[in-house]
């Protein structure tokens, strides 16, 4: 049996998550920016792309690190592959500070209004990609983003096209916008993914094993993990199949970072057997006690 850890993306921040956090995380991200990034978590600066980026990666690692105990997988929603990767000690963490800011930016530039995400719950994969293909057109694109659940997705693209989406499913699901001010996971981000790409240093190799969370699968090597970080923006999401690898992996303990339990939700749909359970709401003691006993069944 195996342990995994999980990282939410954006959509699960909330103001005030970074005032409890030990300063050692806060202080170094803090000195890679040249900023205090106690300032970033306001409701009115949670309004920026690149303030929400970075409250998850911070909150992310600062969390993890309490943990105290490796994990045996992490994987991480979109932005939540960063803090996956510095703790899977492939990315150093004061880098990651800055590429996430970065990615912010250049998410935030490149679709400054107009654009987001919605989140349908309801109809199945099949029915929303034959409403998409009905609806997609250069004035009004949108696109298939994440793959959640069997019952869950999330598209992207332009205000229009997803309202259009919304319409044509009343009665039959539910059609949430999303707190993200930009179309992530599809081909509207593919030249803010290329110019991020270019901004990478060297990576190592992963200590833990790093589930990718678009390809449903691991990565192993440096030159790989620094595509699917860079290009994770641009890409359709499969977090149902992120899971269910992990589960067929012999993976029976999931343990949510901060903030929220989305993922927690999703992963309780795929885990028959094992424990899935959310930092937030549960004791420091016990998730430790959950990793110990997790690494005693190895030996």
């Amino acid at each position: 049996m195996s342990s995994l850890l999980v990282f939410p993306g954006q959509g699960a921040q909330r103001p005030g998550m970074l005032q409890a956090l030990p300063t050692e995380a806060l202080e170094q991200a803090s000195d890679a920016l040249g900023e205090d990034v106690r300032q970033l978590d306001s409701a009115q600066a949670l309004a920026s792309t690149r303030a929400v980026q970075l409250c998850l990666l911070i909150a992310g690692v600062a969390h993890a690190r309490l943990l105290e105990r490796a994990p045996d997988y992490v994987a991480g929603l979109s932005i939540g592959a960063y803090p996956a990767a510095v703790i899977a000690g492939a990315l150093d963490f004061t880098h990651a500070v800055k590429l996430v800011s970065l990615r912010g930016e250049l998410m935030q530039q490149a679709y400054p209004q107009g654009y987001g995400m919605t989140a349908l719950i309801g109809p199945d994969l099949s029915t929303v990609e034959a409403l998409l293909a009905a609806i997609h057109s250069p004035e009004t694109p949108v696109y298939l983003a994440n793959i959640n659940a069997d019952n869950q997705t999330v598209i992207a693209g332009s205000n229009e096209a997803m309202q259009r989406v919304a319409e044509r499913i009343k009665g039959n699901g539910i059609a949430r916008r999303l707190a993200v001010s930009v179309p992530s996971h599809c081909a509207l981000l593919e030249a803010p993914a290329q110019v991020l790409a270019q901004a990478f240093g060297p990576l190592k190799a992963p200590r833990i094993t790093y589930l990718s969370s678009t390809r449903a699968r691991p990565v192993y090597s440096p030159e790989q993990l620094r595509d699917d970080l860079a290009f994770n923006m641009c890409r359709v999401v499969d977090w149902r199949g992120t899971v269910q690898s992990a589960y067929e992996r012999g993976v029976r303990l999931q343990i949510e970072l901060p903030p929220g339990a989305v993922l927690t939700g999703l992963s309780r749909r795929v885990f028959e057997q094992g424990t899935v359970i959310a930092c937030e709401g549960a004791r420091l003691d016990t998730l430790q006690a959950l990793l110990q006993e997790e690494e005693r069944s190895h030996r």
